[in-house]
């Protein structure tokens, strides 16, 4: 499924539309117009008003040539009243023009403060529909700072630029109009400068584009490294290796510092190189406007309104070019946005995909063979039966292919050959969500989210009672230390459970686990984190409230797993041996030799 087949294209806030191409700026500008949209009758009433405040500007510089030539009549026949008539309606204009333009500002604002949100949201939404293949492959702190960074510079650009762009285009076009009118000889001297502008402008943003997208990638990847390093800040001083991990963050940080400079550095010279040529032009109509006035073609009061008019006219030309590379800066930074939103999401399910309901909890495995990559093959021809109610437990040593195998369970990957059966049905023609939701799961790595120790609990059982979460703390031999907290079960706890011990930690999503109500529960190395005492009595618990339902456990201490109904050895993606503890210890193999490595 592709991004750019939302929902319902005739619904107005379907903004991506069909078929658009990401290739170039032009796709990322369409997008963020399909966004503005939204608001095109604020946008509208906008450009109306920016249209009236420049007309009211425009008229400045005629009146400031009637009040010149009136002040130039010569002493004693300067009419002082008309002379302040036209100053007062220039500063009536000129004030009324600047109220409409900071209304358009606080009105553009608007639409950039809701185009942001509504950008996140759909980011947000779009996370939430991507595979797990898509997080595998693409680092956190690049896809954060295409959420913050990225999205910022798009919409700073709708705010700002946009009302620029509009007030320069009326001032260039209205004040060339009224050169022309002033003075269609002198207008000529901008057939001069005009073109010099433009072939420059078009010149250096073809330099520009690819220097800013380059810049956006590389903050990407700084972002990327500065999240890695953040998340492992305590191995990074147990091992002492902060000088390294700074050498590499400076390599990142370089980099992006460099890409920064290459794109200002070209970007900033259009400005000042375009305002050369203009001021070019300005010499070119005090010159030529001189010899016009000494032969009596113009007066000064032409003059004089036609230079002020030359300067509007120079000024927004000037702030264009300046503009246009803010612009291709933040489209640069939306095309990264819209290609995460143009990213192939999870296949859809089938439409004649079943709910997975009444789960009893029968799995089976039937020449599964599977690979990340083409070609690399990591599961090999893998058949397993699980019964309902059965603890089954997978071992064997590091890249063995265990945790491939619980994401097959979960459908985060779908297998190339073979399939997997749930109570006799095969998961592909069962709702993806319906199969996920049938399994309660316990990681190595932990996650709790902001909140209290309660909810933390009660997350994903909708209503659960006090006493039932109490219960399941009570099985995970966490209520104890639940009591100690400050405020018990109504400890609020910070990012990720920062509050507490690693595997206090590990308890409380085991506790989750316990009390969410599914018949199969995958166990990822879960109890790694807690002694072997307390390990102990989470077993025991964990037996008899499991009862009934099918158990997956990973496991590399193979204390853990002795009472298991059976186990699978795996190595290289093959189960080499498989059997109850005993009966593997029995034969001698690879279990065995696993087995005394831990206990000899």
């Amino acid at each position: 499924m592709r991004s750019d087949r939302w929902k319902n294209n005739s619904n107005p806030d379907d903004f991506m539309g069909k078929g658009r191409s990401l290739k170039d700026k032009s796709g990322a500008f369409f997008h963020l117009v399909r966004y503005a949209a939204n608001f095109r009758w604020l946008i509208a009433f906008a450009l109306v008003l920016c249209l009236v405040s420049n007309v009211l500007a425009l008229l400045g510089p005629i009146l400031a040539g009637k009040a010149i030539a009136e002040a130039a009549a010569g002493a004693g026949k300067v009419n002082f009243t008309k002379v302040f008539y036209y100053a007062r309606w220039m500063l009536v204009f000129y004030i009324t023009s600047s109220l409409l333009t900071l209304a358009i500002n606080f009105m553009m604002m608007h639409v950039g403060r809701w185009v942001g949100r509504k950008m996140r949201r759909d980011v947000f939404d779009k996370l939430t529909r991507l595979p797990v293949r898509y997080f595998d492959q693409n680092a956190a702190g690049d896809i954060i700072s295409r959420v913050s960074y990225d999205i910022d510079a798009a919409c700073l650009s709708i705010s700002t630029d946009l009302v620029q762009i509009m007030t320069s285009m009326v001032t260039v076009v209205g004040s060339f109009a009224m050169m022309i009118y002033i003075s269609p000889l002198l207008s000529l001297t901008m057939c001069v400068t005009i073109p010099l502008a433009v072939i420059y402008t078009t010149h250096m943003s073809g330099i520009t584009r690819p220097l800013y997208s380059r810049r956006s990638a590389a903050y990407g990847r700084m972002n990327g490294r500065a999240e890695e390093i953040f998340s492992g800040q305590k191995t990074i001083l147990a091992y002492a290796q902060e000088d390294t991990f700074l050498g590499r963050f400076d390599e990142a940080n370089n980099a992006a510092a460099d890409a920064y400079y290459k794109a200002q550095y070209q970007g900033m010279a259009i400005g000042p190189s375009v305002g050369c040529v203009n001021n070019i032009g300005l010499s070119m109509v005090g010159m030529f406007g001189a010899v016009l006035y000494l032969r009596g073609v113009v007066t000064l009061e032409h003059i004089s309104a036609f230079v002020l008019y030359s300067r509007k006219f120079s000024g927004p030309i000037n702030e264009i070019a300046n503009i246009i590379n803010e612009i291709y800066s933040a489209l640069s930074a939306a095309e990264r946005v819209f290609r995460l939103l143009d990213e192939p999401e999870e296949e859809p399910d089938r439409e004649d995909a079943e709910v997975l309901e009444h789960v009893k909890g029968d799995v089976v495995l039937r020449d599964v063979s599977f690979g990340y990559d083409p070609g690399k093959t990591i599961i090999h021809h893998l058949d397993l039966n699980a019964d309902a109610g059965k603890m089954i437990a997978i071992v064997g040593p590091t890249g063995a292919g265990k945790t491939t195998i619980i994401n097959l369970l979960m459908r985060f990957y779908d297998v190339d050959e073979g399939e997997i059966q749930v109570d006799d049905k095969e998961i592909r023609s069962l709702e993806r969500s319906s199969v996920r939701r049938a399994y309660a799961m316990v990681l190595q790595d932990t996650w709790l989210f902001g909140g209290t120790v309660y909810e933390n609990i009660a997350y994903g059982r909708e209503g659960a009672t006090r006493e039932e979460v109490i219960a399941a703390a009570k099985a995970a031999n966490i209520h104890h230390y639940i009591m100690l907290l400050p405020d018990g079960y109504d400890t609020v706890l910070g990012e990720d459970g920062g509050n507490i011990s690693k595997g206090q930690k590990q308890m409380l999503t085991i506790a989750r686990a316990m009390l969410y109500d599914a018949k199969m529960l995958i166990l990822d190395e879960a109890t790694s984190n807690v002694d072997t005492n307390t390990e102990r009595q989470i077993q025991a618990a964990m037996r008899g409230l499991m009862k009934d339902k099918t158990c997956f456990v990973i496991a590399h201490r193979l204390s853990t797993i002795q009472n298991a109904d059976r186990i699978l050895v795996v190595d290289q993606g093959n189960v080499i041996e498989q059997g109850t503890h005993q009966e593997l210890i029995e034969q001698k193999g690879f279990y065995y030799r696993l087995y005394a490595s831990q206990f000899e």
